[in-house]
């Protein structure tokens, strides 16, 4: 049963088995993906993840950093089908969690070692984490494992205690590995939030090196602290499967994706990126929320769109509430305000849906930034349009709804056909046929923060269906 001393706070509660999309949207029908097509690996071109029989697999993640330690089965049940329901496809969860997990018992009243020895875990408490993972393959969806969060390696600012050694934690990767090679659904996430140091990389290294030694079935990225990126540290590394930046929490800016995200696009060896752990929906601002506000719905679209128009193979949402699993019985980290299960269905979650189905309702191996088409003279670094482009498509990112310039000729194709996509509700509006050349400007019907949209441009000869309607693959 779930626990009463907090579930029957808010009649929020009684809508989460079924979530509401309040803009019209429409529940994901079936599991988020289907894992029959085989393990996950890098694509021939090196940009993307695919499974073993090459259908592409779009990363859609959620920061759900406390799952194991704070939910109990039946919570961490309910959370599990809420995310499905808006087609996430990564859960990103830490089995040594960052609040106080090493000290106080998960939810089921274990805790994940004996003492602080890593070579000595509970079984107790990992029976409960393999549940979790099991019942998130149920419904179609990978968890980024995350061994430990970094303040056991790096303390830092967090609570530690530091607990691993190079030999250590070269033990416990071997336990982690040997005991989950064989689960359907398993991404490695190392390092969580903290910078690699010349002190620290061999840990990092013997952990990741313990976890392959065992497990050669699932990737492996290295996940940093904010506004860095793994390939800092550990680019040329063999078990850096992907790099991983964290563009965080300080800013409404284009400039992180500039600084970080498109310098690893163009590092070589070529590598796939994504952006973990970008700004949170009700974070506040830089961490100060009496002069800046919080992060809204506009700003976490906006982070997903830029990121995956300049070259990332997928994105991560967040919730500030949802990753530390707020409850009336924790002390709410960093100014949260709600609690978790309360704000599963705001208006940014249930937009990473429409974020989905637009990439998939394409060609998606062929993506690649394409803002040379952009000939705008200035663009504030708040409302900056982004583009993509496939081989047959172009997509423009209109993060105010403000007018964007474009040089067709650059499509390539004679003919166009133009349509808008409203990135808040998933609707389109077809704008028609057009020939593909010169200079033409495009004004969607609203403008300002919060009317984001993307304007599509498909080659007339594909014929392409509506943007954001039915899968090309899956």
């Amino acid at each position: 049963m779930l626990r009463s001393n907090h579930w029957l706070l808010s009649f929020a509660t009684l809508l989460i088995f079924l979530p509401l999309f309040t803009r019209g949207q429409s529940t994901w029908v079936g599991p988020s993906d289907n894992l029959d097509h085989g393990k996950l690996r890098v694509s021939e071109n090196k940009r993307f993840l695919v499974f073993e029989d090459g259908t592409p697999f779009f990363w859609l993640g959620d920061t759900a950093w406390e799952l194991f330690h704070r939910l109990s089965k039946d919570e961490a049940a309910m959370y599990l089908e809420n995310r499905r329901a808006k087609g996430f496809t990564v859960i990103q969860a830490v089995i040594l969690a960052e609040l106080e997990g090493l000290d106080v018992p998960n939810a089921e009243g274990h805790l994940p070692l004996e003492g602080y020895d890593p070579t000595k875990i509970n079984e107790a408490y990992f029976l409960h984490v393999d549940w979790i993972i099991k019942k998130a393959a149920e419904k179609g969806m990978f968890i980024g494992l995350v061994p430990t969060w970094g303040d056991k390696v790096t303390k830092r600012h967090g609570v530690g205690p530091e607990i691993f050694t190079v030999e250590n934690a070269r033990i416990y990767g071997e336990i982690i590995g040997k005991r989950y090679r064989n689960f359907s659904n398993i991404i490695y996430l190392m390092g969580a939030d903290r910078p690699g140091s010349e002190e620290k990389n061999p840990i990092w290294t013997a952990m990741a090196e313990g976890i392959k030694s065992q497990d050669k079935n699932h990737l492996m990225t290295f996940h940093p602290n904010g506004a860095h990126s793994s390939s800092q540290w550990f680019h040329d590394a063999d078990w850096l499967d992907f790099n991983m930046i964290q563009t965080s929490h300080g800013q409404r800016s284009y400039a992180a994706y500039i600084r970080w995200l498109i310098p690893d696009y163009e590092r070589t060896p070529i590598k796939p990126v994504l952006d973990g752990e970008p700004r949170y929906e009700h974070f506040p601002v830089d961490w100060d929320y009496q002069t800046f506000g919080w992060f809204d719905d506009a700003d976490v679209r906006q982070a997903a769109y830029q990121s995956l128009f300049s070259g990332a193979f997928g994105h991560t949402y967040g919730c500030h509430d949802v990753w530390q699993m707020n409850a009336p019985q924790h002390q709410p980290t960093r100014w949260a305000r709600h609690y978790w299960y309360d704000v599963l269905n705001l208006p940014g979650a249930e937009d990473m849906f429409h974020v989905r189905k637009l990439l998939e309702s394409r060609p998606f191996l062929d993506r690649i930034p394409f803002q040379q088409i952009v000939t705008n003279k200035y663009m504030p670094e708040t409302e900056y349009n982004v583009a993509t482009r496939g081989d047959d498509y172009v997509m423009v990112y209109l993060a105010a709804g403000k007018e964007v310039r474009l040089d067709l000729d650059l499509c390539g194709w004679p003919r166009a056909k133009a349509w808008w996509f409203n990135c808040q509700t998933g609707a389109t509006t077809l704008i028609g046929d057009m020939d593909a050349t010169g200079i033409r400007a495009f004004t969607p019907a609203t403008r300002l923060r919060g009317n984001d949209w993307v304007l599509v441009l498909d080659n007339v000869e594909r014929e392409f269906g509506v943007p954001g309607g039915v899968p090309l693959f899956k």
